[in-house]
C-alpha cells in the first residue's frame, strides 16, 4: 500500500506524531480489515502516572482493539506499545490516543456501544456487533460507574425514593430520584433502612449535604420511614399519594372479592371495573358501572367511598382537606366495610405523612414512570443476570448521565 494511502487511514483515525498507521491487510474472505500502528523511533513519551515526560523507551508490548467496522468488515488496530522507566512509578505502559487502558476496544467503538446500549438489550447488541455480551457489559459497568461518580448532588433537597423489582418476587433495588430535576441520582441493591444510610452517605460524597433534604417522597414502608428518620433527619415525609391509593384500591377489591361469592351473576368479570378511574372506563364499562350503581351491593359502597377519598387530593386548602379527610373517615367507620375501615386506620396512623402532601405537593409519579420503563427493558431483556447489570442499566435509563468516551 502506498504512503498516502497510509497516511489516509491515519488521518482517518486521527493519529498524530508519533503515532503513524504502518501497514493495512484486508481479509475478504474473513471479512476483517487489520491496521498496524507503530511510532517513529527515538519518539519519547509521557508517564500515565504522573507528569514526568520526555521519557525513553524501555521497551514495547503489542496491543489489538476492535475498532468500528469498515463496511460490512470488522476492523482492528494493532499496535506495538512503549513501555518507559519513570523515576517514581518504575516501568509503566504508555496510555495511547485511540484507546483506554485495559480495554480491548477502541473509544470509538466503546462510543458506539454506549450509544447503542440505551435503544435495545445488551445480548441483541452483543449479537449485533459480533462481541460476547460480557465484554459489552465491561464497557457498560466502566462508563456508567464513572458517570455515577461525578455526579454533582449539591443541588439536591426533595428526594423521591421507590423500589422496583429485579427478579420476579425476589429481589429488589431501590431507586433515589431528585425530584426537581427528575432523574434517578441513586440505585442501590435492597429496599430496607440501610438503603437510606447508603443514600445518605452517597449524598454526602458527591456533593451534597444529607442534612439539606428538606423532603421526602416514599410509600407507606415503615423500613424506608426508619432509615428516612436516623439519616435524613430534617427531612419532613409525604406519603405518596398513588401508593395510598393502592391501598384503597385494594380495599375496594378485597370488598368486591367476599361479595362476589353470593352476587357472581353481578359481579363476575367486573374487578377492573372498580379500580379504573371513570374516565378511562369504556363505553360498554360504563354503562354497566351505572348498572351496578343502582343495586344495594357493599362493592358499591366501598367504591363511593374511594371515588370520595380522591377529591381529597383536590382541596386547595390543606386545612379544609384534613378536614376533609376526618369526615371522610368518620363515614367509613360507619360502613361496616372492613378492609376499608382497616385502610383508614393506615391513614390515622400515618396521619402526617399523608396530609403532608397538600404543603409539599410531591409525588413519586415520576418514579413510577421511570419504573414503568426499567421494567420494560428488563421484559425486552428477559433479565439482567445480576443486580449489578439491572442497576447500570436504571441509570442508563433513569439517571440523565452523559456516560461514554469523549471524543476529542
Amino acid at each position: 500500500m502506498q504512503a498516502q494511502d497510509l497516511q489516509l487511514f491515519g488521518a482517518a483515525l486521527g493519529l498524530s506524531a508519533p503515532w503513524r498507521v504502518v501497514s493495512v491487510e484486508f481479509d475478504a474472505e474473513a471479512k476483517r480489515l487489520d491496521l498496524r500502528i507503530d511510532f517513529e523511533r527515538g519518539a519519547r513519551f509521557s508517564c500515565p502516572g504522573c507528569d514526568a515526560s520526555g521519557l525513553p523507551v524501555h521497551d514495547t508490548e503489542q496491543k489489538t482493539w476492535r475498532h468500528m467496522d469498515f463496511f460490512e468488515h470488522q476492523a482492528y488496530l494493532t499496535a506495538r506499545v512503549p513501555r518507559v522507566a519513570c523515576p517514581e512509578h518504575k516501568v509503566r505502559l504508555v496510555a495511547v490516543p485511540w484507546a483506554r487502558p485495559r480495554s480491548g476496544f477502541t473509544l470509538l467503538f466503546e462510543a458506539l456501544i454506549m450509544a447503542m446500549v440505551r435503544e435495545m438489550p445488551v445480548a441483541t447488541l452483543a449479537g449485533l456487533i459480533s462481541e460476547t455480551d460480557m465484554r459489552v457489559w465491561r464497557v457498560v459497568h466502566h462508563y456508567v460507574d464513572l458517570a455515577v461518580e461525578a455526579q454533582n448532588l449539591a443541588p439536591v433537597v426533595r428526594v423521591g425514593v421507590d423500589e422496583t423489582s429485579s427478579r420476579r418476587g425476589h429481589d429488589y433495588v431501590t431507586v433515589f430520584a431528585d425530584l426537581d430535576e427528575r432523574r434517578g441520582v441513586f440505585v442501590v441493591d435492597g429496599k430496607d433502612a440501610e438503603t437510606v444510610q447508603a443514600f445518605s452517605l452517597f449524598l454526602d460524597t458527591h456533593g451534597g449535604d444529607a442534612a439539606q433534604v428538606s423532603e421526602v417522597c416514599q410509600d407507606m414502608s415503615q423500613a424506608f420511614l426508619k432509615g428516612v428518620r436516623a439519616h435524613l433527619p430534617r427531612a419532613r415525609v409525604t406519603f405518596d399519594r398513588y401508593h395510598v391509593r393502592q391501598h384503597l384500591s385494594q380495599a375496594v377489591d378485597d370488598v368486591r372479592r367476599e361479595e362476589v361469592k353470593h352476587h357472581r351473576e353481578l359481579l363476575s368479570n367486573t374487578r377492573y371495573m372498580w379500580l379504573k378511574r371513570p374516565a378511562n372506563l369504556t363505553g360498554k364499562q360504563r354503562d354497566l358501572l351505572d348498572e351496578l350503581l343502582a343495586q344495594p351491593l357493599r362493592t358499591v359502597r366501598a367504591y363511593t367511598l374511594s371515588q370520595q377519598f380522591d377529591s381529597f387530593y383536590e382541596i386547595t386548602d390543606p386545612a379544609t382537606a384534613e378536614e376533609y379527610l376526618r369526615r371522610w373517615i368518620v363515614e367509613v367507620d360507619t360502613s361496616g366495610l372492613e378492609p376499608v375501615q382497616k385502610f383508614a386506620r393506615m391513614l390515622e396512623d400515618h396521619w402526617r405523612g399523608v396530609i403532608r402532601w397538600h404543603h409539599s405537593r410531591i409525588s413519586n409519579g415520576l418514579l413510577e414512570g421511570l419504573n414503568s420503563l426499567i421494567q420494560a427493558a428488563k421484559r425486552r431483556a428477559r433479565g439482567y443476570r445480576s443486580n449489578r447489570n439491572f442497576i447500570a442499566m436504571i441509570y442508563l435509563i433513569v439517571g440523565k448521565l452523559n456516560a461514554g468516551p469523549v471524543i476529542a
